[in-house]
């Protein structure tokens, strides 16, 4: 062979060729084959995971004790050809009833609060499943960004949005939280949002509604960034599921990834539970003689 390719001008010597035979694998081969299995032991282990993209997969690898740059991780999950969930348009399902009353907006775009169970959000999606369509409802803890409820119906209806605010409260409850009051919740100019039947569970609660204004989808944009990700990353994710059930189960899985495992940038890369968790902590450090109620 290497006659051959001398004879046709691409001197070779054959200890050229036993040399490339015989060459070990580098550091950096080892070291690649060894992140590479962490990718696939985590995306296999759960199929949630194969959602994260580099840069949550990169954390996700520090956080198990793989110390690995983040370059390294987008370099080795190019070449593997895998990628995260990418993000798609959504059609627009606010449909507003001006015969309703509508609160005013007290948020005005301001999606930030000092601390849990001081704004909520909500909004709801729909999704196509083999039988025709689904409609998933969201209410989301601003603070931390975590979602405390949440409701699968097959009908978008003011039960579907009124039991994922029961839904939350009752969440809130068992965590030790007694008094909602100091609570806002926002919404878009819905109908669903609006009915009475609504506004009245609300005011029960002791919570306060706040509604934002009709066809302007950044007055509720950190609500819609929810729907986004869920769709994205379950959703349109794999195969239409058969029907409801089959959805709301699904749900559950992704709203305990989203809450639990996945890190989120605006919790500097913690997961919205370790946030909170870590709000209850420094405070109690700071005020050690209150009680633990949160």
């Amino acid at each position: 062979m290497c006659r051959v390719l001398t004879e046709h001008g691409l001197p070779i010597a054959p200890s050229t060729y036993y040399e490339h035979v015989n060459k070990q694998p580098t550091a950096r081969m080892v070291a690649d084959a060894q992140v590479i299995d962490a990718i696939y032991s985590l995306r296999k282990e759960q199929q949630l995971y194969q959602v994260l993209g580099s840069r949550k997969m990169w954390i996700k690898l520090r956080s198990n004790g793989i110390d690995v740059a983040r370059c390294t991780v987008e370099r080795l999950m190019r070449e593997m050809g895998w990628h995260g969930a990418l993000k798609k348009k959504s059609p627009h399902t606010t449909r507003p009833n001006h015969d309703h009353e509508r609160p005013e907006d007290l948020v005005d775009r301001r999606f930030w609060a000092a601390e849990p169970n001081r704004l909520w959000v909500a909004d709801f999606t729909y999704c196509r499943i083999a039988t025709g369509w689904a409609y998933t409802a969201f209410v989301t803890d601003v603070f931390a960004r975590k979602i405390v409820g949440w409701k699968v119906a097959s009908q978008m209806t003011t039960d579907l949005v009124t039991a994922a605010i029961d839904n939350a409260i009752a969440a809130r409850m068992r965590s030790g939280v007694t008094d909602l009051d100091g609570l806002t919740h926002h919404n878009d100019a819905g109908s669903q949002y609006t009915a009475l039947a609504f506004t009245e569970r609300l005011a029960e609660a002791g919570i306060a509604a706040s509604v934002g204004s009709v066809g302007d989808s950044y007055d509720n944009a950190l609500a819609e960034s929810v729907n986004s990700d869920y769709k994205n990353e379950l959703v349109d994710n794999q195969p239409r599921f058969p029907g409801v059930t089959e959805l709301s189960l699904a749900t559950a899985q992704w709203v305990a990834f989203y809450n639990q495992e996945r890190p989120h940038t605006y919790c500097d890369d913690l997961t919205p539970d370790e946030a909170e968790q870590f709000h209850y902590d420094h405070r109690r450090a700071l005020r050690p003689e209150e009680a633990l109620t949160r």
